[in-house]
């Protein structure tokens, strides 16, 4: 089992059925992944805000968890607002965010950024 696998299998047997995404070429294992996990139903989105007001919007409704798949900083980024609204709302919202390969950070890709300190703004845990 990969790891891609292993998180998938982990956010459905805590209780994430749904997951929003917004991918790039970065997060295609996870994409990949959610073929192999039917309990999981991904749902494609064209822009991280749409993404991450889904994530929000099912939480409130069902009260049960969504996740949101993102990509990289930058995606991160254009999802915060609403992140931030989950936040404060109590939402329970597991946001997954790809990054570039640690063979890739040192050329400081135009994309790159300190996702963790971004996150860490809108999440109560960041890993």
């Amino acid at each position: 089992m990969r790891g891609a696998h292993a998180l998938l299998h982990t956010l459905v047997d805590a209780g994430v059925d749904v997951c929003f995404a917004n991918p790039g070429t970065s997060e295609m294992h996870f994409v990949a992944a959610l073929d192999g996990v039917p309990a999981m139903r991904p749902v494609l989105t064209l822009f991280e805000g749409v993404a991450t007001g889904a994530a929000d919007g099912w939480g409130r409704m069902t009260g049960r968890p969504a996740s949101v798949l993102l990509h990289l900083g930058p995606g991160l980024g254009n999802g915060l607002a609403n992140l931030h609204n989950a936040r404060r709302a109590g939402t329970p919202v597991v946001t997954v965010v790809g990054d570039h390969s640690t063979a890739h950070k040192v050329y400081d890709a135009p994309l790159d950024s300190d996702i963790d300190s971004v996150a860490g703004t809108v999440s109560r845990w960041v890993r």
